[in-house]
């Protein structure tokens, strides 16, 4: 009788997901989703509480387990497979939502790819964890536009960087329609929830997932010395750097895309 022959499962093609930053929504990512969906890569853009066309108001988002909650639902829905996992990309104040991933899913993840982003591995912890992986927009003056949930005698909830400064600030060599689109789209982030963002010390699961930080090196809002302190303190197997503004995902999509191809192909697309 011939051998019943195993079948060995199909290799899926790699699998991006992609977390915006403050204020963004999964729009942010409609560059690089065209790209990489017509280059033939499986693609998910989420949208954190509060963000894109969830409804939630942001200002009752208070808490970072709730605002990062879609995330985490993609995760706890997504099977255990070895030859499935996802590569798994946050940008700016996304990477403290790729980072708590990390942490509790640390076997569906085949590599972290943190972009102008804050990488902390525990988060929150320290005044110099704020110093390092927050912007620090003082130098503008009054930067943001807050609002107060909780009331004025609160702290904010929410705050938007100002329309006059966002050009300036997040978009100063990014294509004036992608700036244009930003400035319709750009919503109240969650900042009483993203400040609350900490993460259990001693957990060594996260350091099962590969992690790749790529630079921005005109970047005005997690400046480049804030990045190299991260970097230096929580070092990643892999480093490059884009000659961009904070949004390379507009001003730089080629750049980036070929970035997380070449990341893509160095762990194999698993």
């Amino acid at each position: 009788m011939e051998e019943e022959k195993k079948e060995t499962p199909l290799k899926a093609p790699p699998h991006f997901v992609l977390i915006h930053g403050i204020s963004g929504g999964s729009w942010c990512w409609y560059k690089m989703k065209s790209l990489m969906y017509n280059s033939g890569y499986m693609v998910t853009c989420i949208d954190l509480k509060g963000a894109g066309i969830d409804p939630s108001d942001p200002n009752t988002i208070l808490s970072f387990d709730h605002y990062n909650k879609p995330l985490l639902d993609f995760f706890s829905s997504l099977p255990l497979l070895h030859h499935h996992k996802v590569i798994l990309v946050g940008h700016s104040a996304g990477g403290l939502s790729i980072t708590q991933a990390t942490h509790k899913f640390p076997n569906k993840i085949s590599v972290a790819v943190y972009v102008a982003a804050t990488m902390l591995k525990n988060g929150f912890l320290t005044e110099q964890d704020v110093k390092d992986g927050a912007p620090d927009l003082s130098e503008y003056g009054d930067a943001y536009d807050l609002e107060f949930g909780l009331g004025s005698t609160q702290p904010p909830t929410t705050g938007t960087v100002k329309k006059e400064l966002q050009r300036k600030l997040l978009y100063h060599m990014s294509p004036p329609e992608d700036y244009m689109l930003a400035s319709m789209l750009l919503r109240p982030g969650p900042i009483y929830a993203i400040q609350s963002a900490q993460f259990p010390e001693g957990n060594e699961d996260v350091e099962k997932v590969p992690r790749v930080y790529i630079k921005t090196m005109y970047d005005r809002v997690i400046k480049p010395e804030q990045q190299d302190n991260m970097i230096a303190k929580w070092t990643p197997s892999q480093v490059y750097v884009l000659e961009s503004d904070h949004s390379p995902n507009f001003s730089s999509p080629f750049a980036l895309f070929g970035l997380l191809v070449k990341i893509a192909a160095s762990i194999g697309g698993t």
